[in-house]
């Protein structure tokens, strides 16, 4: 189990077309991600919370900015070093998401 993530500069197609608005990915952390994640409630942990490690969750700019506290804190209280390098680059990219206007950060879950 793992999840990859993808920054795109739009709402990204399912299929091919979604390499056309592609502008970085992560695929490095997966499991560690989903690990990181694993503890969160869906129903009462905020935006990461609604991550699914074995679908596909997108975050619209307006998402990843709020996103972006919320990880300040798993940050914070991570012990793992292999999380913690996850919890960085996704705090990156939700960065980058919430500062670029139209942008979509695509979790994809296996």
């Amino acid at each position: 189990m793992g999840i990859e993530m993808e920054l795109h500069s739009g709402r990204p197609a399912r299929k091919r077309a979604s390499r056309e608005t592609l502008l970085r990915g992560s695929y490095q952390h997966g499991a560690a991600l989903a690990r990181a994640l694993s503890s969160l409630d869906r129903h009462s942990s905020g935006k990461l919370g609604w991550i699914d490690p074995y679908g596909d969750t997108l975050f619209n700019e307006q998402e990843a900015h709020v996103a972006q506290q919320e990880v300040a804190a798993l940050i914070h209280g991570c012990t793992d070093e292999e999380q913690k390098a996850a919890l960085l680059d996704l705090a990156d990219l939700l960065r980058a998401c919430a500062t670029t206007p139209g942008s979509y950060l695509w979790f994809m879950g296996d």
